[in-house]
């Protein structure tokens, strides 16, 4: 509907430009809202307080003209303007309602747009080192990483999941070091504990699993155990295996899953770290000071230049990170969004500075972050720091053992990015209103039990049936419910172009309570057959939103709670 409103605004600027009363080599484009009061109409514009200027006149003078040009449509009840110019649109019934038909044609497409026309998009998210379970940090990660991946889908991109990770390194060895030291019978008590060795349970299961020889197989590798407690490679490469596949049982549990996996420590085998060196000394942005290799990220943007080599020989995290960006580009994919933890905050300007001094072609502001806040978990008031399995960290593990999926998936997306999370226990596992998830996923159960209530009776219906004069829906709660479920597909859109997942949490919210609001004071299995049929319609129409909404979240929609 609001595409509607557009239009016929489009349509009589374009009136007025004919007559010169505004200029024609001009574009107005006008923005059409949801009005907040429904006193005020269904929609508004501010279109006349835009273009007065270029009119000569003052903008209620326009809106007047603007709505005298508007085109005749059955959609448009009536017209008003308020204040110094505003243009509201109340929309007729029929034209309130024509999107029970199309939810219900549309089915699960409902919402689903081509504007991305199928461009490659890479969504690198989660990216955690195997050096120990998942925690919340990485559950947050996971779900605003998938959901964005699942709403770039449902915008019509070509979406890969990656997922990079260290497989190399300081971390690495202390975990190799960790594990060698439970093999031979130490724990993190004992004096020859190693100074920065990992101290969770977890390092005796790997270690046991090592001496035992078992044969561990993640998504991207397989490795049995040597069982040599001395071989610290062997362990290293045993360890890395098994908490890989640790990581993937959890992202399974969680119902993430990943296209590719990127390892760092192909990046130094296949060259790609030294010949990204060389190509940013060749382009003459690198000098040496103090016994390091300096790069000039100064002149792309950051507060002072970065150490790219360090005394010992070693680089800094950020050139392997630069050498990596190189190779997506040059994979092909010029949209790139990188889902990290807000710790990474200080990446972005040295990563997109490296990048420009590469002269590789790539864009300024190349590649896009979407950074997030850390997670608190609390039980009973209290927040929860430690977890047995981790010694040290809540795992995402232990969130869906306690609340399930769902309630973890949909509590660690519901909010922005950009703002720190509490993630409340008790309230994710509670059966009340106050749950979100629970409140919209037992509006959908509520919607599937009418329609068992109606097989019972005797009267089958298909879920995507629309049936029944829906003119016979005539209340104010009627029409704010087919209003809201007409925002859905720009809701998407939107979510997807800011890349803010949460919109969609919002938004099923509101309208499971509509729905809950509307199921509680008006009665669907009437004897008004009509009227019944037309307000199933309506409910099945809720429903399949409801089922849209929640799959973009990744949250499934139960028939039965």
């Amino acid at each position: 509907m609001k595409e509607t409103v557009s239009d016929l605004l489009q349509s009589a600027l374009a009136a007025l430009q004919s007559e010169g009363v505004l200029p024609a080599d001009q574009t107005f484009t006008p923005q059409v809202g949801n009005t907040r009061d429904k006193a005020h109409g269904d929609y508004a514009c501010n279109i006349a307080l835009v273009a007065a200027k270029a009119a000569g006149c003052p903008p209620r003078q326009l809106a007047e003209a603007l709505v005298a040009r508007l085109p005749a449509s059955d959609a448009v009840a009536n017209v008003e303007i308020a204040g110094p110019g505003f243009i509201n649109f109340f929309m007729s019934t029929a034209s309130a309602f024509s999107v029970v038909k199309t939810v219900l044609e549309q089915g699960e497409r409902f919402g689903h747009n081509d504007s991305g026309q199928g461009e490659k998009v890479q969504v690198e998210f989660v990216s955690a080192n195997p050096t120990g379970p998942l925690h919340v940090g990485h559950g947050r990660g996971a779900a605003i990483g998938d959901s964005l991946c699942r709403l770039l889908e449902a915008n019509g991109y070509d979406v890969t999941r990656e997922f990079y990770y260290n497989d190399a390194g300081a971390q690495i060895n202390n975990l190799a070091l960790s594990v060698q030291a439970r093999a031979k019978g130490l724990t993190p008590e004992d004096e020859g504990w190693p100074a920065d060795g990992y101290r969770g349970d977890y390092i005796l299961d790997v270690a046991n699993a090592y001496l035992a020889r078992e044969t561990v197989t993640a998504d991207d590798r397989e490795v049995t155990g040597q069982g040599d407690p001395d071989d610290l490679d062997a362990i290293r490469e045993f360890a890395v295996a098994y908490l890989r596949r640790e990581q993937d049982l959890d992202l399974k549990a969680f119902g993430v899953h990943f296209d590719v996996y990127f390892l760092e420590s192909s990046l130094y085998r296949d060259g790609k770290v030294e010949a990204t060196v060389q190509r940013l000394t060749e382009n003459g942005y690198t000098y040496e000071k103090d016994g390091a290799v300096w790069l000039r990220t100064t002149e792309f943007g950051d507060d002072k230049d970065r150490v790219m080599r360090k005394k010992d020989g070693g680089y800094t995290y950020f050139l392997p990170d630069v050498a990596y960006h190189l190779d997506k580009w040059q994979r092909g994919f010029t949209r790139v969004i990188n889902e990290q933890g807000a710790d990474h905050h200080s990446t972005v300007t040295r990563v997109r500075a490296g990048l420009q001094a590469l002269k590789a072609g790539i864009p300024e502001g190349w590649p896009d972050y979407v950074l997030h806040q850390m997670v608190t978990v609390t039980r009973s008031g209290q927040e929860v720091k430690i977890s047995k399995r981790a010694g040290s960290y809540v795992t995402l593990r232990d969130l869906i053992d306690e609340v399930g999926r769902d309630a973890t998936r949909f509590f660690l997306a519901a909010r922005r990015v950009d703002s720190q999370l509490t993630f409340d226990i008790d309230l994710a596992r509670s059966q009340t209103n106050e749950n979100p998830v629970y409140y919209i996923q037992y509006a959908h159960a509520r919607i599937c039990s009418v329609l068992r209530k109606l097989a019972a009776e005797g009267v089958e219906r298909d879920r995507n049936e629309c049936r029944g004069d829906l003119s016979r829906l005539t209340l104010d709660e009627e029409k704010e419910l087919a209003n809201q479920l007409a925002r859905f597909p720009e809701l998407v859109a939107n979510a997807a172009a800011q890349r803010e997942p949460h919109h969609v949490a919002h938004y099923l919210r509101e309208l499971a309570g509509q729905f809950h609001t509307y199921y509680n004071a008006h009665k669907v299995l009437t004897e008004d057959t009509e009227l019944r049929d037309a307000r199933v319609s309506l409910y099945l129409a809720v429903r399949q939103v409801l089922a849209n909404g929640l799959a973009l979240l990744g949250v499934n929609a139960p028939e039965e709670m």
